[in-house]
């Protein structure tokens, strides 16, 4: 079974943790339910950013970002060349790397 390998974030999980996932799972849905409260303000409908993170390693083991997705991660904070959104990055039969931003989109507006 593939694991996920979540570095420290402050809040959401201080120390990291690993997870054994089943293919086919979102990594959103994956760290919902081991009580690591990623934001998910569209409920996983590919419609905002909240979600995102960095796959640091396994990138190449998921299925391709589609447009929609593409066009989101453009207005995500922090984005970088390994950035996906959780709710739409599907775990395969490799274990996944991943990184939390620090922040959302969400939480920068909310702090200015």
């Amino acid at each position: 079974m593939p694991q996920l390998i979540i570095l420290p974030h402050e809040e959401l999980c201080p120390e990291g943790v690993v997870i054994e996932v089943e293919k086919g799972i979102s990594v959103c849905n994956a760290l919902l339910a081991n009580d690591i409260e990623i934001e998910h303000a569209c409920e996983m409908s590919n419609a905002c950013t909240t979600c995102h993170i960095y796959v640091r390693e396994g990138f190449d083991s998921i299925a391709e970002s589609d447009e929609t997705e593409d066009d989101l991660l453009d207005k995500a904070w922090g984005l970088d060349p390994d950035s996906r959104l959780s709710c739409q990055a599907i775990v395969d039969n490799a274990d996944l790397v991943i990184e939390i931003p620090k922040y959302t989109i969400n939480q920068v507006s909310e702090n200015h």
